[in-house]
């Protein structure tokens, strides 16, 4: 029984990281503009996350509101990057979120970078550097891919604030910190989206199934799994586990609409996603020694 216990809440934090990766396809799948796409989702997935999780109307305040307010931006602009260009640049200029943290961490935080993450850093920012030099021509997934790399990376920064709020929130006590901002970062998104994203002129099937997948499933339900997982999962494994997403969001979008990478793309994404693992992985082993 005890493995068994140990197995489940790696599981649920696995399953949510699993269900973050579907995002860039299902976002690809539907026509609705970036802002219905990013209004509606985060209106289903507000409804859903305040019915299943009865700590999500609990212990809002003000920076409840702000940290939901950076993370409600981090929700609009990932769908319009995803919008414009490929699903794997909007995830990896996402991913580069650990950058912007060691820069802000000494104004925001009061804490400094250590000497070994610097040269993690200066890879995932070379890594960065290659998406924008890379191949800008337009397809049909991706009708705007250096607008969107600009969606993407601006996209990061405000992941990175999300990421500073809740470390600050943290500092104070608040175990609930993570899911209250979710909650309050849809319920923004959704309020700054409505007006933007009226009137509907026409819903096809298919973009009903993908708003409606997004909001329960994609955001929803991860955040429900997420938030049981991390119970029982230290903080450092969970990082592990939630690499998944950006690992499989680019297989997502290959397998659904055949969205192919160019050649920088692809390194920048590995570079990122390479320097994180082993930042993690470095970190893990320093705590252990």
């Amino acid at each position: 029984m005890d493995e068994q216990h140990r197995l489940q809440p790696r599981l649920e934090v696995l399953a949510a990281a699993l269900l973050f990766s579907t995002g860039g396809a299902a976002v690809k799948l539907t026509q609705l503009s970036s802002w219905q796409v990013a209004g509606f989702r985060s209106g289903i997935a507000a409804i859903v996350l305040l019915l299943l999780l009865p700590e999500t109307r609990r212990g809002w305040n003000r920076w409840t509101f702000l940290a939901g307010l950076a993370y409600a931006a981090t929700l609009i602009l990932f769908v319009s990057a995803t919008k414009l260009t490929t699903a794997a640049n909007a995830i990896f200029l996402q991913g580069a979120a650990p950058l912007y943290v060691l820069l802000l961490g000494p104004l925001l935080l009061k804490e400094h970078p250590r000497r070994s993450d610097i040269p993690f850093m200066a890879i995932i920012a070379l890594g960065l550097s290659l998406f924008f030099a890379g191949d800008t021509a337009k397809t049909a997934s991706a009708p705007n891919p250096a607008l969107g790399n600009l969606f993407g990376l601006a996209s990061g920064i405000t992941w990175a604030l999300v990421l500073i709020a809740l470390r600050s929130m943290s500092r104070g006590g608040s175990a609930t910190a993570g899911i209250t901002t979710a909650a309050a970062g849809n319920v923004i998104a959704f309020s700054i989206c409505l007006p933007l994203a009226l009137p509907v002129l026409r819903i096809a099937p298919i973009d009903a199934g993908a708003i409606a997948y997004l909001g329960i499933f994609q955001v929803a339900l991860a955040y429900f799994f997420l938030n049981r997982g991390l119970r029982h999962v230290p903080a450092l494994e969970s990082s592990g586990l939630l690499l998944a997403e950006p690992a499989l969001n680019p297989v997502w979008a290959w397998m659904l609409m055949g969205e192919r990478q160019s050649v920088l793309s692809i390194a920048g994404g590995a570079l990122i996603l390479g320097a994180s693992t082993a930042n993690l992985w470095w970190r893990t082993r320093a705590q252990r020694t």
